[in-house]
């Protein structure tokens, strides 16, 4: 009963006429339903590796029996769903797809997710730039494709490639082309200490059955500066792939771009130790190898022979040249290093600049 109103007015008046406690809902002028933050599980997706990427679509390899349907192997078209567009999707992802993966002409699928990645090979635009860039997922080696002569072969520019590979967890492995234009071994000293394994590749005489056998049941990607003949080595290993190849500028000594995306390739390795074919995967040539997103832990990781000295460097140390009591320096000082280890010294600092 109210104070304000006579009792028999009150009576009549239910409550519900003049209260306003209904919740107001935004005009529909589609008139579909409203979008639910619900997203279905996707219990049923297919899991296929990411093989290319072509303007917003994705080339997915599906193995054979990786559905109830038992289909067999077959490359699927897919394209991101809405919910990953902050998700960047590279070559070697795992991907989960959904809707049609049969792989037929016309057909379509949607990525819904990815797996968790194992390994990830990134890089920077350059060293201030701390915004990383994921180049392939879940590879286990890199091939860092250099040649002896024309274009020159840049000590720093491995070293970075190293470093990459070391923290990333992937093993690194030099490739070194056109050794018959140039004695490789000068330069190949510079790593020596690293036991990285090494293959030399001459025009006409390339090594392609040892790298079959070091490519079989892994996924490798192979990096290098443009011009140094990857493409070159990748349509060796796997003839189908007729990857672009380019020269290099005589005035310049540079080489030309023409590998302008990655993509990942089968690699036959039939007669090699476990008889498991390999993937090689091909990217574009690059003229720098930024290290912004590496720690100084990561770059240490990368100079293994340098470890041992590096742990004797005082709590804090720098390991810079104005750096007090730095060991690296007292080894260069007594000989415990040679020309050779000062200079991995001075790429070693160069790096942490």
């Amino acid at each position: 009963m109210s104070w304000l109103t006579p009792d028999d007015e009150d009576e009549d008046v239910p409550y519900g006429e003049y209260a306003d406690h209904r919740v107001r809902e935004r005009p529909n002028p589609k008139a579909n339903r409203p979008r639910t933050k619900r997203r279905p599980d996707h219990d049923d997706a297919v899991i296929g590796m990411v093989t290319g990427v072509d303007r917003g679509r994705y080339a997915v390899l599906v193995p054979e029996g990786a559905d109830p349907l038992d289909h067999d192997e077959r490359e699927v078209t897919a394209a991101r769903a809405r919910e990953l567009h902050r998700t960047s999707i590279v070559i070697g992802d795992r991907a989960q797809l959904v809707g049609d993966t049969s792989g037929e002409d016309g057909s379509l699928s949607r990525i819904v997710g990815i797996e968790e990645r194992r390994t990830m090979l990134r890089r920077s635009a350059d060293d201030s730039d701390l915004v990383e860039r994921i180049m392939v997922a879940n590879v286990d080696q890199m091939f860092i494709v250099i040649a002896a002569a024309n274009p020159e072969p840049r000590v720093r520019l491995v070293d970075r490639y190293l470093v990459a590979a070391y923290d990333a967890g992937i093993q690194p492995i030099i490739c070194i082309t056109k050794v018959d234009l140039a004695d490789p071994e000068p330069f190949l000293a510079h790593f020596a200490a690293l036991e990285v394994p090494v293959f030399r590749s001459a025009q006409g005489d390339e090594p392609l059955e040892q790298i079959r056998e070091a490519l079989a049941g892994k996924t490798s990607v192979f990096v290098g500066h443009s011009g140094v003949g990857k493409s070159t080595l990748i349509n060796a290993l796997v003839p189908e792939a007729m990857r672009a190849t380019g020269h290099v500028n005589e005035v310049t000594g540079r080489g030309r771009h023409t590998s302008s995306s990655s993509v990942a390739l089968r690699v036959q390795t039939t007669g090699c130790a476990g008889g498991e074919s390999g993937w090689v995967v091909d990217t574009p040539g690059v003229r720098s190898f930024g290290l912004g997103h590496v720690t100084s832990e990561g770059i240490l990781r990368g100079f293994t022979d340098l470890a041992e000295l590096i742990d004797r460097c005082p709590r804090g140390c720098t390991h810079q040249d104005d750096a007090p009591d730095c060991e690296l320096d007292a080894a260069i000082a007594d000989g415990r290093l040679d020309d050779m280890g000062a200079l991995r010294v001075e790429s070693l600092r160069r790096l942490l600049k």
